[in-house]
């Protein structure tokens, strides 16, 4: 399929063959509440003709969409409860969201911002919001890191990116600025020298959490988009969600984060899927997440593994939830699990 243009609606995913016409009617009602939008880089890589095609899961709507669960929030993770002001979530000491835009090149079916993004959403912070939020940071000298999020900051303009980060620049005690995105993958062209430049232009260290859940989403482009930023100095990251129909898979798993690495992007953090609205049919059991988890550990080096992390809902923050290899037996003594399943005596005996 040759896509020369973003999918941003219902008649656009009918003319591409993403959604048959029967579909429409069921759309339309998920399109009113939720944002569509897939970048000619990720139509591409649908294959029409597998019905469980992964890809076409994370951004093809879903009449499943309109099924909310009693657990499910609008605000899944707490960022409301911890944002002083309009555009910072300060949730942990040291750090802080800056949510400068509430825009993305791809809309993600699962994501737990769903409410807030896209054109129905928040948009991009107004100027003096945005002022704000940039005093709130100089005024909190315990902020070390900020990290620019949303929304995808990346589809900001160079120009605006530079303008962002003048004014962290000037900021002593912030030493690191991150940036959360899916670009790289969803949008590999925009990586340019001009964009680059401008992540740079701070002085700070920065760094780039780059999300993907899927093998076929590290394409020959995206690894050369993410080459361009390593190349530049600029560190990566990886965060994946782990999604039913998608990812829950070893081998799959597996796969992808060894494209992480090959990449030169960190396996980072490995996510439960949060209580958004609407994305029951995302989500297993943590019990199921801990077993996938577990069985990489003999099935991929260390340097592929992730850790895997639920945000507590509610903003308690993030805890780890991978399954232990640790069970204590008494006073001094343990039992191991090693990657077989087998349990070990620790210290040996004899």
């Amino acid at each position: 399929m040759n896509v020369l243009r973003p999918i941003k609606s219902v008649d656009d995913l009918v003319r591409s063959g993403l959604i048959e016409e029967a579909e429409r009617l069921a759309l339309d009602e998920v399109a009113a509440r939720y944002a569509i939008a897939l970048t000619p880089a990720m139509a591409r890589l649908i294959d029409h003709a597998d019905p469980a095609d992964p890809i076409a899961r994370q951004f093809v709507p879903d009449a499943a969409e309109l099924v909310t669960t009693p657990e499910e929030r609008a605000d899944p993770i707490g960022d409301h409860a911890h944002s002083p002001v309009e555009g910072i979530v300060h949730r942990y000491p040291d750090r802080v969201l800056l949510k400068a835009v509430h825009v993305c090149p791809v809309y993600c079916r699962f994501c737990f911002r769903r409410e807030m993004v896209g054109p129905q959403g928040l948009g991009t912070l107004e100027p003096a919001a945005l002022a704000a939020a940039f005093d709130y940071i100089r005024g909190h000298s315990e902020i070390w890191e900020v990290i620019l999020t949303g929304g995808d900051p990346l589809v900001l303009s160079p120009r605006r990116l530079g303008d962002i980060l003048s004014e962290l620049a000037a900021i002593r005690h912030v030493k690191i600025v991150r940036f959360h995105t899916r670009v790289p993958v969803v949008d590999p062209q925009n990586i340019n020298g001009e964009l680059i430049a401008a992540l740079k232009a701070s002085g700070k260290t920065v760094y780039v959490a780059l999300h993907a859940n899927h093998p076929r989403e590290l394409t020959a482009e995206a690894r050369a988009a993410c080459a361009r930023l390593v190349d530049a100095g600029i560190v990566m990251v990886s965060q994946s969600v782990l999604l039913k129909g998608v990812n829950d898979d070893p081998d799959v798993l597996a796969e992808l984060m060894r494209a992480f690495v090959e990449a030169r992007v960190k396996p980072y953090y490995l996510h439960h899927p949060d209580l958004a609205p609407g994305t029951s049919h995302f989500r297993l059991s943590i019990e199921e997440g801990q077993k996938i988890v577990s069985s990489l550990r003999g099935r991929i080096s260390g340097l592929c593994q992730p850790t895997y992390i639920l945000d507590i809902p509610g903003g308690y923050g993030k805890a780890v939830i991978g399954e232990t290899a640790v069970q204590a037996t008494g006073e001094g003594c343990y039992s191991i699990s090693d990657y077989r399943g087998n349990e070990h005596p620790y210290p040996p005996v004899d």
